[in-house]
């Protein structure tokens, strides 16, 4: 009786079996579906807001004014980035977003790329989309690119998005769509994919934008693949065309711009709120990463704030390159909090990449790190430095160089009474040569003799190889024998007349030995002596200049160390403490530190808790929101007259201590000044040439039926639009060129951009 039930066991094993022989994929598709989820974790969808000049002060939970309450929700909730850093305008911060590389790596050093001019990305660089497209990732891009498009393989389309629907410029009107270069020079922006998108006018840009990022969100399956959203949003860069109904908000404020400025913030939290919502609907945000930033500061010559910052958008003080930014995400570990980590923009591309399962390695070079630990667990931030920037062709006025020379010396003559040079003719140069040949003859004799009786005084005199070298001195000169006591001669070395080099904190005299000598040995940071002849100081100053680029190197060795052999990806450096070195002058500092770093090169670098300068970052001054006004009052140019007075090239701050840039420590503290002057020497070793090239007729709208549009054939070659070191103009005049970008960067830097 017991075989029968054994036997039933065994015929339904064998029915079930020949079931699942039947169906041959059903066994493989159950331990391929299983599989996965026990080993691998759906990659978040990534939902990147970028923001145009939005400043410190212009987000409600930075100021209750600015009414923002879906931005603080979702910033109260996540994690306030409170130590993040952006560059200065847009066109490098997008560059450093999407390649994850300083713009000294990318030929972008300088400036933005103008609607004309036939520059963008380079193209052996894969950048954020293209990265995540390889990991499985449907990649898309709303808003503004400004990144070059002057031939089709600029286009966001052929640079990792699968589709795009923004303005290719960098300034576009809300409303029309409208996009100018210059007077004149002015056509239709707005593109859905690679062709123009015409037919839009009269829509609010941000609201068309939100409604194109709903469409997308709502057509993707989020089950099917992850997605990446890059929403960039025009707003709240200007023209100040906010609708009136937000503008009604802000009634209260007197001041006009300030009030636009503040209504367009305000529909950017709208634009924001939407987004959200539909990422709840179609079931995005329980797997979602939201990112918020800004790509620079504020301007505050219409309506935004950077306050308590210093300085503004186009500078490297805190108020342009600190900027506004958030996380906010349900995969978040550690949330409702506050993080003060130093991360920087560059961070995105290795940080989201990790995120969704991609392989950085294949991305050689990056600059940015992984700092997903840090904000969502709170872990330390890998990054302990930021290159703000290089940038060759902007200098100092003091220190523009040749041109800057030659201007100095024609400007001192008075107006009228400048000297006018001739050839003489040949018969008054011979009259008036045989008037003066005995006058001449004389008066060479008289300087030969003495030079001669210079030297004698001047040159040592080795009396014995075992006696130490003294100067011979005239007895009946007081002032000689004065000094020999003051200033007893030093040994000398016979083997080897030049005397050894000795380290920067070991005090040494300059009795007893040449001017040639001592500029061979002298240590870069030194106090000068005490003279009464302001011909003497400069000339001390000069000689403390080491002449031999060797002599630079071994200076640079014994203040930093050797630098570790290793690629420019992911460097850092820890400041050691050490002793304090004696205080320096502030005139000697550029004189002294120039043999590590040129300080007239405008340079700004972030190592740990301090802040280096170079060169000119741009007007420095503090706009507290009540002092805005339409148009600016003339209080406006006080500081930024009082500066460029100054002709200072060298700034120094504790970030941590001050963060509103208010005591400057170059002074104090030379010795982090030199090692930070190193760093950016290294830095300078790294970078390519900056791309700049002049503008091109070709690209006018007016030859492309009144739109911006690609005007380069792909078949043409690249090296056609050479940058401006190659450029042949500028190796005829120079000054010309020099000029050219000095009021280009001034334009920059005012109300104008």
């Amino acid at each position: 009786m017991a075989a029968a039930p054994l036997t039933a066991l065994l015929l339904l094993s064998l029915d079930v079996l020949s079931a699942h022989q039947s169906k041959p994929g059903l066994m493989k598709q159950q331990n391929d579906t299983n599989l996965p989820r026990e080993k691998k974790k759906n990659p978040p969808h990534i939902v990147f807001i970028l923001i145009d000049d939005q400043g410190f002060n212009d987000i409600g939970y930075h100021n209750p004014t600015i009414k923002t309450p879906t931005l603080d929700k979702l910033a109260a909730e996540g994690v306030k980035l409170e130590n993040y850093y952006v560059q200065p305008i847009c066109t490098p911060s997008r560059s450093q977003l999407l390649t994850g590389r300083y713009q000294i790596h990318t030929g972008l050093q300088h400036s933005i790329i103008r609607s004309r001019q036939p520059s963008c990305l380079p193209r052996h660089m894969d950048t954020l989309p293209e990265t995540l497209r390889r990991a499985g990732y449907s990649t898309h891009m709303v808003g503004k690119w400004h990144l070059g498009f002057y031939r089709k393989s600029c286009l966001p389309t052929r640079k990792g998005f699968d589709t795009f629907f923004g303005s290719l410029t960098g300034s576009v009107d809300y409303y029309s769509y409208g996009s100018c270069n210059g007077p004149g020079v002015c056509g239709y922006d707005l593109h859905d994919n690679e062709r123009v998108a015409w037919g839009h006018e009269g829509k609010y840009s941000t609201t068309l934008f939100t409604q194109r990022a709903h469409k997308i969100l709502k057509s993707h399956d989020p089950a099917d693949r992850p997605l990446f959203l890059l929403l960039s949003l025009q707003a709240v860069h200007g023209p100040l065309q906010p609708p009136k109904s937000f503008v009604y908000l802000y009634r209260d404020m007197a001041n006009v711009d300030r009030r636009k400025f503040a209504a367009m913030v305000s529909t950017v939290d709208e634009a924001v709120r939407n987004v959200t919502y539909a990422l709840r609907k179609y079931g995005y945000y329980k797997n979602s990463v939201i990112i918020y930033s800004t790509d620079n500061g504020a301007q505050p010559y219409v309506g935004g704030s950077n306050w308590p910052l210093r300085g503004r958008k186009g500078t490297y003080w805190e108020g342009g390159v600190r900027g506004v930014a958030f996380v906010h995400s349900p995969l978040l570990k550690h949330r409702r909090r506050v993080s003060t980590a130093l991360l920087h923009i560059t961070d995105w591309f290795p940080t989201l990449v990790g995120l969704a399962g991609g392989n950085i390695s294949q991305s050689p070079g990056l600059d940015g790190f992984d700092v997903w630990p840090t904000i969502s667990e709170g872990k330390e931030s890998p990054r302990k430095e930021i290159l703000h920037n290089i940038n060759p062709l902007h200098r100092a006025p003091s220190k523009r160089g040749i041109c800057n020379h030659v201007k100095a010396k024609t400007a001192a003559a008075p107006k009228g009474k400048r000297p006018k040079f001739k050839k003489p003719k040949k018969k008054v140069l011979k009259q008036t040569l045989n008037q003066k040949s005995t006058f001449r003859v004389k008066n060479f004799k008289r300087k030969q003799v003495l030079k001669q009786k210079l030297n004698q005084k001047s040159a040592p005199r080795l009396q014995s190889t075992k006696k130490p070298q003294t100067f011979a001195s005239d007895p009946k000169s007081k002032s000689q024998k004065l000094f020999q006591k003051s200033n007893p001669a030093p040994k000398l070395d016979t083997k080897a007349r030049r005397p050894k080099p000795r380290s920067l904190s070991e005090p040494q005299s300059s009795g007893g030995r040449p001017e040639s000598e001592m500029s061979r040995s002298k240590p870069l940071l030194r106090r000068p002596p005490k003279t009464k002849s302001k011909w003497t100081t400069t000339q001390e100053q000069n000689l403390s200049l080491p002449g031999q680029p060797s002599r630079s190197k071994t200076h640079l060795k014994q203040t930093l160390g050797s630098p570790q052999p290793v690629r420019y990806q992911n460097m850092s450096l820890s400041i050691t403490p050490g002793p304090k070195p004696r205080l320096a002058s502030q005139s000697m500092l550029p004189s002294g530190l120039s043999a590590v770093w040129d300080t007239s090169v405008q340079a700004a670098i972030r190592v740990g808790d301090w802040k280096l300068l170079t060169g000119d970052p741009g007007d420095g001054d503090w706009v507290p929101v009540q002092m805005l006004s339409t148009p600016p009052r003339p209080w406006w140019n006080l500081e930024r007259t009082l500066m460029s007075s100054i002709h200072k090239d060298v700034w120094l701050f504790n970030i941590t201590a001050d963060p509103y840039e208010r005591q400057d420590l170059s002074q104090q503290r030379p010795d982090v000044v030199l090692q930070l002057l190193g760093r950016l020497a290294f830095y300078n070793q790294t970078a390519v040439p900056v791309y700049f090239p002049p503008d091109d007729p070709q690209a006018d709208p007016d030859r492309h039926q009144g739109a911006w549009v690609p005007w380069v054939d792909e078949d043409d070659e690249e090296g056609k639009y050479e940058g401006v070191y190659k450029k042949g103009k500028g190796r005829k005049n120079p000054c010309k060129l020099e000029s050219f970008f000095l009021k280009l960067n001034m334009g920059m830097m005012s109300k104008r951009i």
